[in-house]
């Protein structure tokens, strides 16, 4: 991991960055804390840990209880999010807009929470959506400005709209031929010129890793920042990572259309860890701490110097992400699901990341597929595949991290992602008694075959999905046994 190889490098490291970011006056570093987890963290556990960590913010996909209520006093900024599902009563009913804001951003100010930006909607133009939320995000927009303003918080509170890169493009590789997507341009127009006139700011999520996902000839070394061998220079600017051009190329954009000097906010930015043979912890630490030291600088990029407001993605782990996109999309945090840092990371502290405090773990088992079980027997296909569909073998893979695992392994890690996905019950662990329970742990090298967390009983909600679906799991697993012996 290179430079935080010996603890002299990294007491050298966080020495300098802390000295750049405080001779720069860098922004305060935020991170996206998703919850589309089987198993949450308690939110309290949560909110202390991205206090132990230095964050200073907090940007959220949605308005929870728990989470909400966890950061009553916790001190840090808050940006609170309203789904796309909801664009569309929030923009056709001003009524439930003002419902909204009264119960998910006055309550909660006035119980401590800091929150300074409503996110209306998260990437609701991408081109993957179909058009989807075309005619109800800008209405959804500016309805619940209306309700911050209706409730007395128009200066306190501005609202945002997170969107994705694709929202500008360029004719060539230059940023300075940036300019918004033509199919939504006029769109983008107004909605930028109703962000500047209410004091709002342009939320951005930035990716290179997409880019290298997506296209196999992209240079390696310009989604970095160690400089690339073959830099983009654009008139008297160079560019040397892939980060700087994008964002300069919605500055362009902005630029070239009128509002140049809107607020940026990077709402996004990060690198996973598995899922991919490019998504790995040696790559995410690369990536992440090169980006923190780069920023740290406060110089920012060619067309915006200064400070760059952002937020990491992500802070943990999320098994119950969709991987439509790919399986890398539940590896996107700095923490495992657990709470335990995935590789040392810097962010501006004297020390490396802080693992969550007083995590309850179930007993020390797991379900593995048994001694006696022969690899080619015709029932274990459709176990595994039953077992991946419900529970996460997104590590299992070419050049993942369990991608070294034998034929046997592997059902054992699709079998024990089940069985702990339920909560170690011994029914979860029975796939036409293919599988047994052992009290070693299979885990090897780079594979880990995890236990899984207690849920806080405050929290337990979060589950309720999960058991209403308990009944019918185990009664497919009962008839899978049936058959079996039919």
């Amino acid at each position: 991991m290179g430079s935080w190889r010996g603890h002299g490098g990294a007491v050298a490291a966080a020495v300098c960055w802390l000295w750049l970011a405080a001779a720069a006056g860098v922004e305060a570093i935020g991170a996206n804390w998703g919850t589309q987890a089987s198993h949450p963290l308690p939110p309290d556990t949560v909110v202390q840990m991205l206090k132990d960590n230095g964050f200073d913010k907090v940007k959220l996909f949605d308005a929870e209880d728990g989470t909400m209520n966890a950061l009553k006093k916790g001190g840090l900024e808050v940006m609170v999010g309203i789904p796309n599902d909801m664009l569309a009563t929030m923009a056709t009913s001003m009524k439930a807009a003002n419902n909204w804001v009264d119960q998910n951003v006055s309550s909660y100010l006035n119980d401590g929470v800091k929150i300074r930006y409503v996110a209306v909607g998260n990437e609701p133009f991408l081109e993957t959506y179909n058009g989807s939320f075309l005619q109800t995000t800008f209405p959804a927009i500016r309805n619940i400005q209306s309700a911050l303003v209706k409730a007395g918080l128009g200066n306190q509170v501005k609202v945002t709209c997170p969107l994705n890169a694709d929202v500008y493009q360029s004719s060539t590789s230059k940023p300075s031929d940036g300019d918004f997507r033509t199919d939504i341009h006029d769109l983008m127009l107004n909605i930028v010129k109703y962000l500047s006139d209410t004091g709002g700011a342009f939320t951005v999520n930035i990716y290179p890793f997409i880019s290298l996902y997506a296209d196999p000839n992209f240079p390696v070394d310009y989604a970095f920042f160690e400089g690339a061998s073959s830099p983009i220079v654009d008139g008297s600017a160079t560019y040397t990572n892939m980060f700087d051009a994008n964002y300069d190329t919605l500055i362009w954009a902005l630029k070239k259309n009128g509002y140049g000097n809107l607020p940026v906010i990077v709402g996004e930015i990060g690198w996973p860890t598995d899922g991919d043979m490019n998504a790995n912890a040696q790559m995410a630490q690369r990536f992440n701490q090169g980006f923190l030291t780069h920023i740290a600088t406060g110089r920012g990029t060619p067309m915006r110097p200064g400070p760059v407001d952002v937020y990491l993605f992500s802070l943990i782990d999320e098994d119950e992400k969709s991987i439509q996109p790919g399986n890398f999309e539940r590896h996107w945090g700095i923490f495992t699901y657990d709470g335990l840092p995935k590789y040392q990371l810097n962010l501006g502290q004297s020390r490396g990341l802080v693992k969550a405090k007083n995590v309850k773990y179930l007993e020390k088992k797991w379900c593995v597929l048994k001694p006696s079980i022969g690899q080619t027997d015709p029932r274990l296909s459709d176990s595994v595949s039953y077992a991946c569909s419900l529970a996460d073998c997104t590590s299992l893979g070419y050049r993942t991290s369990c991608g070294g695992l034998d034929i046997r392994s592997n059902i054992s890690y699709a079998f024990n992602s089940f069985y702990q996905k339920n909560d170690q019950d011994d029914v979860a662990c029975g796939f036409s008694n293919l599988a047994t329970i052992t009290g070693q742990d299979p885990s090897t090298g780079t594979c880990r075959f995890g236990i899984m967390i207690e849920v806080d009983s405050a929290f337990s909600w979060k589950l309720q999905h999960v058991r209403s679906n308990y009944f019918l799991m185990l009664l497919l697993v009962l008839l899978q046994l049936c058959l079996s012996f039919s």
